[in-house]
């Protein structure tokens, strides 16, 4: 077995032990496997007790990364979140020692980060973009690899604040965690009761992850398959009533990365249509501004972005 089918077949693994403790769920867990797989950040969307902490946590045990959780409040400061330089006095004299904030972990969680002020959302902008923090004068390298997975509550729910289009674009996916079928809500249940529950495992270790990051940026992309997916680009920005403003360059990378990741975990060496259509809907989700006639009409961004892709497809002949 070569190097390629070994990590390959670890990620599987991963994927398995983080089932033992979250029923159902599956797409979710791929998703975010993918986006770490290509190096990215994650927006999970969904109410509150789904279970959307618990699911992150998992992910960092299994990939044996340090994990810090950040609850994101109304009242809470930047430097909550970075870190601070605090006085010491010696007998010396007086100097400034900085004390690491939170994020200075491989996962952050941003619990529900809309529900904090937007001065306290960008201070996130940084890590996520240049995987550094800058107080006063001094810059402080984050570890790696870094990743920040943020919760965020429907924005119809009370007390948040709409995360801005800069701060979303800096997430590669937004995914979308739904209520449970009734068979899942079943296992959930048992085993929340069950004595003795068998616990995800650790698989990788940072060190094997950043090999895998590399292994999955490796993966060919043929010409033709690039091609759509700058056709797909180039339509988030035709004539489109349901669109206001289309998506970013950042948004062509983040598809061809997550492309990539989903050929790589899935065993194959080059990245197909498919793996394209699969990922747009998570990259492009957040990046769509919607249109009032879209608003009005009741078309989501899923919608939009399915027939952007039916369109491109039949382009393709």
């Amino acid at each position: 077995m070569n190097e390629f089918d070994a990590m390959q077949q670890k990620l599987v693994l991963c994927e398995q032990e983080i089932g033992k403790e979250i029923i159902g769920q599956q797409s979710v867990v791929r998703s975010i496997l993918l986006a770490i797989l290509s190096g990215g950040n994650v927006l999970l969307e969904g109410m509150p007790g789904l279970g959307k902490t618990r699911l992150v946590n998992t992910v960092s045990h299994v990939l044996d990364l340090s994990f810090k959780r950040i609850q994101f409040t109304p009242d809470l400061m930047p430097g909550d979140i970075t870190g601070t330089n605090i006085m010491m006095r010696d007998e010396n004299g007086s100097s400034f020692r900085f004390a690491p904030g939170p994020v200075f972990a491989n996962i952050i969680l941003a619990d529900e980060i809309n529900r904090a002020t937007p001065k306290t959302q960008s201070a996130l902008l940084e890590a996520m973009q240049e995987h550094i923090v800058t107080v006063g004068n001094e810059t402080h390298p984050l570890p790696e690899p870094f990743f920040v997975l943020a919760t965020q509550n429907p924005i119809e729910t009370e007390g948040t604040y709409p995360l801005p289009e800069a701060q979303l674009d800096r997430f590669m996916f937004k995914i979308l965690v739904h209520f449970p079928s009734k068979e899942e809500l079943k296992g959930i249940l048992g085993l929340t009761e069950a004595t003795g529950t068998q616990h995800a495992e650790r698989i990788l270790n940072a060190q094997e992850l950043q090999t895998a990051i590399q292994m999955s940026r490796e993966i060919k992309i043929a010409d033709a398959v690039m091609e759509y997916i700058l056709d797909i680009m180039m339509e988030t920005h035709g004539e489109n009533r349901y669109i206001r403003e289309g998506a970013s360059p950042r948004a062509a990378q983040a598809i061809v990365r997550g492309a990539k990741a989903k050929a790589f975990i899935e065993g194959r060496y080059n990245v197909s249509f498919d793996d394209v259509d699969s990922v747009a809907y998570p990259v492009l989700r957040h990046r769509l501004i919607l249109s009032f006639d879209a608003v009005s009409d009741g078309v989501s961004e899923d919608a939009v972005i399915m027939e952007i892709l039916k369109k491109c497809r039949a382009q393709m002949g």
